[in-house]
């Protein structure tokens, strides 16, 4: 580690990967130097050198501090963690390499944020460290991405919308993957591998992925919901044609941890479900039946060891690759998140939307990790936990929807129309 004697606000760790170098990207160009002290920090010297100059060319700096560390050196780490206020961490896998640096943000008392939709490495932070976290007064906030802020927050934010307007909360929410186009990275695609690997050999990570309450906390992980969708269904709400969504293992997983850590707030029986929305008619059901196919044999072949080691080796991108960046800037999403409930008066439906015109997996991504890292370091947040293993709901909340305004994005709630 380089030794230094400034303070710095937020380190952008493994910022020479793809990921990484977005998120300093956007940090060190939407935030002025006298706003915001970034660092970037990563294990090759040489690169963070030639990235800082970079950035400081494109941005309003004379220069970009450098912090240099290596995620199998816990030494490093935790020297790296007591210089700065909040750490945004692009580095995955994190099963691999993501637990030394949330110990070592603990044992500096310094706030943590991430990218990861790796579910069993988060629930074995939950289980190893939620306490430790707590007492420290460290929020730890996983998956603040594409996986989950969109969905997550969008159900929080309709939450907020339906109590105010209503008086109660929706009693059944699902997120609809309306629209995107964009890349995938190299990075993303060894997250995912790591993930079928650790459920193939380690017991909880396969308990972990069957239940679809395994990232509430202990003594908590049962209740109504059944789990993601697996096949075609006709939507109750919207009379359309639904496939399941590659993501709602993580995302709904996610959001019932939400609504545990801030102490149900939309009840016990609240229940989620995450989709792909096709069409009505014939149409429809076919292109939710091929969607769901899809799914079906990419599943099939992560869980192969023999397939998957040989996507890893032969198809997947290298780590630290990614889109270009005229796809980045064509790519774009929406995420709708819509809300049944009753009150006295009657039933309501309310609905919520987050997106954006960039890629959503990296031009959107590092914006909502910088964001959340900001709300973090500024003390933006709506939530009554000043600690813990936490989501970006209950870690964040509302005040997160109005930076990501900020930066270009579209956040709305509403009635349903």
């Amino acid at each position: 580690m380089s030794s230094t004697t400034n303070n710095y606000d937020i380190v952008v760790w493994g910022a020479t990967g793809f990921a990484g170098q977005l998120v300093a990207e956007h940090l060190t160009s939407h935030y002025p130097a006298a706003e915001l002290s970034v660092a970037i920090g990563g294990r090759n010297e040489s690169e963070l050198r030639r990235l800082a100059e970079g950035l400081a060319d494109e941005s309003d700096r004379e220069e970009i501090a450098i912090v240099v560390g290596d995620a199998t050196k816990p030494a490093s780490l935790r020297e790296m963690a007591s210089q700065t206020k909040v750490v945004c961490t692009t580095v995955g896998p994190y099963t691999t390499y993501g637990t030394p640096l949330v110990e070592a943000c603990i044992e500096a008392g310094t706030d943590y944020c991430d990218l990861t939709g790796e579910i069993n490495w988060v629930r074995e932070m939950i289980d190893r460290y939620h306490d430790d976290a707590v007492a420290a007064d460290v929020k730890i906030v996983h998956s603040c991405g594409f996986d989950s802020i969109p969905s997550d927050l969008g159900v929080k934010l309709l939450q907020s919308y339906a109590t105010e307007a209503f008086g109660d909360p929706c009693e059944f929410v699902r997120i609809y993957l309306e629209d995107g186009e964009g890349g995938v990275s190299g990075g993303t695609l060894a997250s995912a591998a790591e993930l079928f690997e650790a459920a193939a050999t380690d017991p909880i990570a396969r308990e972990t992925v069957s239940n679809p309450y395994s990232l509430a906390p202990p003594g908590e992980r049962s209740g109504v919901d059944t789990g993601e969708q697996r096949r075609p269904q006709r939507d109750s709400i919207r009379s359309i044609w639904t496939a399941p969504s590659p993501m709602a293992a993580v995302n709904e997983r996610v959001i019932r941890r939400s609504n545990a850590l801030l102490e149900y707030p939309w009840g016990r029986e609240f229940r989620c479900t995450e989709v792909v929305p096709t069409s009505s008619g014939i149409g429809g059901a076919a292109a939710a039946g091929g969607i769901a196919l899809g799914l079906g044999v990419g599943t099939a072949a992560m869980k192969s060891r023999l397939l998957r080691r040989g996507l890893r080796r032969f198809v997947f991108p290298e780590p630290g690759t990614g889109p270009s960046e005229a796809k980045i800037k064509s790519g774009h999403f929406l995420i709708r998140v819509i809300g049944r409930g009753t009150t006295t008066d009657g039933p309501f439906t309310v609905v919520s939307e987050i997106g954006a015109e960039l890629d959503p997996g990296y031009g959107a991504t590092a914006r909502m990790l910088g964001e959340a890292g900001m709300c973090l370091l500024r003390g933006e947040t709506e939530s009554p936990l000043d600690g813990g293993i936490l989501t970006p709901a209950s870690g964040i909340g509302d005040p997160l929807g109005d930076r990501l305004r900020d930066v270009g994005f579209t956040v709305t709630a509403g009635a349903w129309q």
